[in-house]
Order: C-alpha cells, then structure tokens, then sequence
C-alpha cells in the first residue's frame, strides 16, 4: 500500500509541476526539504529555511510524502506546509508507526499488544532575521511544534506522564559558497526544548523526567551540482522514561531535486535502540511538492 502511495504522490506532484508555472522566485533548493515533523529542514532536523520558493510579498507551500523502513519498525508520514512572504511558515504532519504487533511486556509481566501508534505534530515558524545566502551570520528562525499523540495506551503503559506536548527550537542556517572542493556548503544547528519521547510517538515525558531539556541537533551538506545534496543529520534526544534508554539519531542522507517543483530524499538512518528493541537501522525515502 506504502508503495501505491508514493507512486500516487510522484505521478500527482509531476502533473502539478507541469500545470504551475510560477511557484516563487527564491534560488534553487533554498527551501530544503520536508522533516518527519513537517517543517522544512533535512529528513530529521529542521533547518532555518522556510519551505518552498516564496519570497517577500509571494506565498508558497509543499506537500510531502516520508517513508523510513527500519529493523522492526516502519514510519508513514505525511505533511503539508504553507510559507508567507518567507517570513511565516505553517506546518502539519502525520506520523504513523507500524509496530508489526510488537508485544510490549511490562515489568508486571503483563503484555500489551497494538500494531501501530499515529502522531499529529501542527508546527509554525518565524524567520527572525538574515538570509541563508547573503548574510554574513545566515539565517535565524525559531519554531513551535504541538504534538498530539492519538493512540496513549502504550505510551501510558510504558511511563509516559502525557499525550501531547509541546517543543520550541531555535535554528541557524548559512550557506558558505565555494567552501569545500569549490562546492557549496550549508550548515544548520538547531537548540530544541523538548519532553518528547521518540518524537513524541511514545508520549510526552515519563518516570525519570517530566521537564523540557534543551537537546541539540545539527546537519551538514554539500551541493555536488545544483541538483544534488549530500549530507549528515544528527539529533540528541532526551532519556524520559525508565522502561528503555533513547538513543540520539542521526542519518546520511542524497537529495535530488530535477525541477523546482519536485525534491526526493533518500536516506540511511540510524535511529538505536526503541523500546527495548536494539540498533534500528534502515532506509527512508521522502518525496517533495512545491508550489
């Protein structure tokens, strides 16, 4: 069905490049792609940037399909944004978790069973000052992510204290020109005020934490011609709950983008250990509208 899904989202997204003919007037790739949350960044940590091409006095949005396959899990997303006069960026997205009905056994030896866990994740950010190309310290954003978790049967289980939650970042974004092999580098780190377990997907604080921690997240990437980005994503994560460790995630990642209108992202992503289940380790797929 996944795959139905993003064949579905190519076909429609190549229809919708063909019909648009203006889809703003910012330089190529300088909207990044779509995150796992929705905001425009890399694949795990949203970047400064704001998606897609509109700039001042012009509107623009994307929609965006995300696929990670890791050893026991599977993560569906799908997001929408929209961005005025690049100053104003408004996120939603879909998380969905398939747990292969994986049985979690808690310490009183009784199990509970669910096949998967869904996640809406409503995001705005602001660009605060600075442009990612021309100013001498880039680009500063801040963002705000309400998370709502749908299904808190096994988040409440496992020692979650909530079904929703809220994070706050600020991101620095700049692209350095001609800086490595006479190629072009954008760098990106994000501070991120968080009690989210795994993103959120397991509930919002637990047992040995309930208090927001400041986590760090960054990511680096290198255009190989225009239309090709190679990079490294990496995102601390907070350690809330008692039932299993949480490991910090990181990711190498390929982006294509052929047209204005289309970006595709494939990635290795590396996201440790998730409830007691060890190094989860796969491939994400990500596929970009913008209009």
């Amino acid at each position: 069905m996944t795959a139905r899904l993003l064949v579905t989202l190519t076909m429609a997204l190549l229809m919708a490049s063909t019909a648009m003919a203006d889809i703003g007037s910012r330089i190529w790739a300088t909207g990044g792609v779509t995150t796992i949350e929705g905001s425009a960044g890399g694949g795990l940590v949203p970047w400064a940037l704001l998606g897609s091409y509109a700039s001042d006095e012009e509107w623009g949005g994307t929609l965006a399909l995300s696929r990670a396959e890791v050893d026991d899990y599977s993560l569906t997303v799908t997001g929408a944004g929209l961005n005025w006069n690049n100053r104003l960026e408004l996120t939603v997205a879909r998380q969905t978790l398939d747990l292969d009905s994986l049985v979690f056994t808690l310490k009183d030896g009784f199990g509970l069973e669910q096949d998967e866990l869904n996640l809406d994740i409503f995001g705005a950010k602001v660009r605060l000052a600075g442009d990612v190309l021309y100013s001498p310290w880039g680009q500063l954003s801040a963002g705000v992510q309400y998370k709502r978790q749908r299904d808190f049967t096994v988040p409440s289980a496992i020692g979650a204290r909530d079904d929703t939650g809220t994070d706050i970042y600020f991101s620095g974004s700049k692209l350095f020109f001609a800086a490595v092999l006479d190629r072009n580098l954008l760098v990106n780190l994000t501070a991120r005020a968080t009690r989210a377990n795994q993103g959120g997907l397991l509930g919002f604080g637990g047992d040995q934490n309930n208090s927001h921690e400041v986590m760090m997240e960054g990511g680096v990437g290198i255009f190989l011609t225009r239309q090709w980005l190679v990079g490294a994503e990496y995102r601390q994560k907070p350690d809330n709950l008692n039932f299993a460790a949480e490991d910090d995630w990181w990711d190498l990642f390929i982006a294509w983008v052929p047209d204005r209108r289309l970006a595709v992202t494939g990635a290795f992503v590396s996201l440790g250990d998730i409830a007691t289940l060890e190094d989860q380790q796969g491939l994400y797929l990500s596929l970009q509208g913008s209009f």
